[in-house]
Order: C-alpha cells, then structure tokens, then sequence
C-alpha cells in the first residue's frame, strides 16, 4: 500500500480520535494500581480492542452522513465523502475492524468487557442512524460512551469504579459534546449548511450549558479532591492542589469555544493548542507524584 494509501486510511479510522479512549485507564490510574502488570496488561487489551470497535463505528457513521458531510467545510475532505474511499471498501473495513477486536477480545479479555464493548456498538449504530437527531438526547448519549468507556477500564483492570470517576467522565462528555454542537451552530450561522444535529439547539442554550456544565464539574473534582475516602485511601492530604489545572484547561477550552469558535473537535483542539497540552500534561504529573509519589510536606 502507498504512503498516500496508508494515510488515506489512517483518516477512514481516524486514528487521533484514539486519544479520547485513554479514558479507559482512568480506574486503574486513580484505583492506584497503575504499576501492577496484569491489571494493566489486561488494560492495554481493552484499550486497543475498544479502538477497534470505535473505529468501526466511525466508518459508520461517515457511511452514513456522507452527503451531509460534503456539504461541511472540514467534513468534506473525509474519505468516504471525498471519494478517495469507496462505501464498499470502508464497509469492509468496518467489517474487518469488527472481527478483530472480537478475535483478540474473546483471547484476552473477560466476558463482561466484551459485553460493555458489543453495547457501546449497537448503541452507536442506533446513535449514528436516528438518536443523534433528538436534541439533549444526543449529548446524553456522548455521555454514557464515555461512561462506558470508564467500565469497560474498570472491569477489564479489576478495578472498583467510583462514583467520581463516572461523574466526572459524563460531566466532561457533556461538555464537550456541547462544545462540538456550538461550532456546528457557528458554522451554520456563517452560511454552511445546517446539519441535523443542530436541530433543537441555539447559541444561547448551547453557551449557557456550557458555563452550567463547567462550573458543576469543578465543584465535582473539588469535591472529590477533598473527599475524606478518597484522601484517606490515596493517603493524599494535598491532592486539592490539582483543581488549579482543571480550572485552567476548563477555562481555556471556554475560550476556544466562545471566543475563538474553535470547538468542533476535542481531539483537534487538545492536538494544536500548546496551551491545553501544558495544563494537561501537568495535571497528569501533579496527580501521578500524588497519588503514587512524593507528596509534598505533610503528605
């Protein structure tokens, strides 16, 4: 296959929206059990078997919103809308994505993740033809994916799930789901054609659910920082020190959205600004030397 080949079908997978899938090694990061080898072997499967699987409804989904997406001023360059890949040959590729991740699924994982893995995909498929359609109901459903993405990380590590983890992860969800449905408005106002998803959604009611939502998911990790279990589990009395970075990545990602527009992404937006990339990877070193590490006087 040729370079151009190789690269045109890296994009029919869309390979960076695999970043979003590190949600998965959420429980066993903040369950502690990061350096224990099987928990996270068995987590490493199910992140890759995950990819798969979501890739597959990718290929979906650009089947079908093809016509829609050649009317989109990003979207038209996809592959299948392109023409650069036909509908057969991204069906088959589906398809073989499919087998694959049941094939090292069924060797390496346990029932109950391949169950949590075969429900994100007919959810999806239904999300893909008709639920993503239905105002309010689409975001929602954003959110359980990731949600699911955080059980299927749980169970496939042997780690508990907490109560902060998937509220935090559906929070998050949320906004960026909102973020995304915000440039589409913006995109629609500025003479694109109107994509369905925006039907039940207006600047106004997509800008203040987005400030609801920021403001709730501050409060939320606050909260967990100072939970007297979580503090005591983690032996980890200086763990609120890490709310400076999530105010900070929450507060830029507003600003990129409504003061730039430039939200239509998540991966994109995390992928091209500096600014998110340093609160991230610092957030993550703060937490790390946290929970696993030196903690700092009175730790």
């Amino acid at each position: 296959m040729s370079g151009s080949k190789t690269i045109t079908y890296l994009s029919l997978i869309r390979f960076p929206q695999y970043l979003k899938n590190l949600i998965i090694f959420a429980p066993l990061f903040f369950g502690g059990r990061l350096f224990h080898p099987p928990a996270a072997w068995s987590a490493w499967w199910a992140f890759a078997c995950f990819c798969l699987t979501a890739s597959a409804v990718y290929i979906f989904n650009d089947l079908k919103d093809a016509d829609y997406d050649r009317a989109h001023p990003v979207k038209k360059e996809r592959p299948i809308a392109s023409g650069a890949v036909a509908p057969g040959r991204a069906a088959a590729v589906m398809v073989l994505l499919l087998v694959l991740s049941l094939g090292l699924g069924a060797v390496f994982l346990e029932l109950p993740v391949l169950g949590m893995m075969a429900a994100y995909f007919l959810v999806n498929l239904l999300y893909s033809w008709r639920l993503k359609h239905l105002p309010v109901v689409d975001v929602l459903l954003i959110g359980l994916f990731f949600v699911l993405r955080v059980f299927i990380g749980g169970a496939a590590a042997g780690v508990p799930v907490s109560h902060w983890l998937v509220l935090m992860a559906f929070l998050l969800a949320l906004f960026l789901a909102l973020a995304k449905r915000r440039d589409d408005l913006v995109l629609a106002a500025r003479g694109s054609e109107p994509r369905p998803s925006i039907d039940g959604y207006n600047l106004e009611f997509v800008s203040a659910g987005l400030n609801i939502l920021a403001g709730v998911l501050i409060v939320c990790y606050l909260l967990y920082t100072i939970s007297p279990e979580v503090m005591a589990k983690h032996s980890a009395p200086r763990l609120y020190l890490t709310v400076f970075w999530v105010i900070a990545g929450l507060l830029r990602y507003l600003q990129l959205t409504l003061v730039r527009e430039e939200s239509g992404s998540p991966t994109k937006v995390l992928l091209r600004d500096r600014f998110l990339q340093a609160v991230v990877l610092l957030w993550v070193i703060n937490l790390f030397f946290t929970l696993y590490g030196f903690k700092g006087p009175g730790g």
